[in-house]
């Protein structure tokens, strides 16, 4: 009854505080809510949207990670329900991983690697792929972009049917169907789309360099000399334009290459890549996949044990009477 109380003062402090902070300070004396209470998901809403209009981007983050727990461990809850909360969950959780530090991060471990989630965009909403795609590209990590590249590339053609646009094809386009034509119309296409997206906007800059460098890399791989003005062509660059780019990409040891000025060419280095090179690569990601499986398994255990615990205590008071 205590929690039903303090429930409905953070409900009338959510609608009606003149300020968010006093939506916040409703929203914190029901936090600690019991997981078992029937107002405990959405006092848990509720102060995820109050962390999120006050802009307290580690606190939502947290808000968000306990919300998906509840969302993933509630046993009451039919599969339909759970679908919709989920799919709510994500597209929430936009506003949190588009402004927290580590959001990029955490996006692409959620809607790529998390299966009840990719299950939900799938089924539920597709158009998030975009923001997805989005992450994936404009991620810092060079070595972990590359290898959630693949990963990503495979939803996208599984979903090409069902949902497109400029940023999705362009990933299609590259590294689906080699098309270094239609690679270039579409990056052109998501400079519009980033512009006009509330929560890409912001990406914009990382993205075009970004995307340049994929392109560059892939032409790469097929050319040993090209020339640049036909590569600034690609990358919707002047040729001068291209010859700093390229320049600052050799001098930051992002690229093996010489530029022959006199010809106006780029010559790439060798890059072979050793046996034991592979073998790293292949297999780095089995470590941090084998820690969340385990993570998962040991979830579903204590879930399982308090449920049996639950179950036991019932049974008992029922014997007792």
């Amino acid at each position: 009854q205590c929690f039903s109380i303090l429930y409905g003062e953070a409900h009338i402090c959510f609608k009606c505080a003149p300020s968010y902070g006093g939506n916040l300070k409703g929203s914190q004396n029901i936090c600690n809510v019991p997981a078992t209470d029937r107002n405990a998901l959405n006092s848990l809403w509720g102060k995820l949207a109050s962390e999120i209009l006050m802009q307290n981007w580690e606190a939502a983050m947290e808000d968000l990670t306990r919300l998906r727990e509840t969302i993933d461990n509630n046993s009451v809850s039919s599969p339909l329900q759970s679908l919709q909360q989920r799919t709510w969950l994500i597209h929430w959780s936009l506003f949190v991983f588009f402004n927290h530090p580590k959001g990029r991060d955490n996006i692409i471990e959620l809607f790529l690697y998390q299966p009840q989630y990719l299950n939900a965009i799938q089924t539920m909403c597709p158009h998030i792929l975009r923001y997805l795609t989005t992450a994936v590209i404009t991620n810092k990590d060079v070595r972990k972009r590359r290898q959630v590249l693949k990963d990503l590339v495979k939803v996208i053609q599984q979903e090409s049917y069902t949902y497109k646009d400029p940023i999705t094809e362009f990933v299609e386009c590259l590294y689906v169907n080699f098309d270094f034509d239609s690679a270039q119309k579409k990056l052109r296409e998501c400079e519009s789309v980033l512009v006009n997206d509330f929560f890409l906007v912001a990406c914009l800059e990382d993205f075009i360099e970004n995307a340049r460098l994929f392109i560059f890399e892939t032409f790469c791989r097929i050319h040993q000399c090209i020339s640049i003005s036909m590569l600034a062509d690609k990358l919707n660059m002047t040729p001068e334009e291209a010859e700093r780019w390229i320049v600052n990409l050799i001098r930051n040891a992002r690229l093996d290459a010489k530029i022959d000025s006199k010809l106006g060419h780029v010559v790439m280095g060798n890059n072979a890549v050793s046996p034991y090179q592979q073998v790293i690569e292949k297999t780095k990601s089995l470590s941090f996949r084998s820690q969340m499986l385990a993570m998962n398994i040991e979830k579903k255990m204590a879930h399982a044990s308090r449920n049996e615990s639950l179950t036991w205590v019932t049974e008992f008071k029922a014997l007792s009477k």
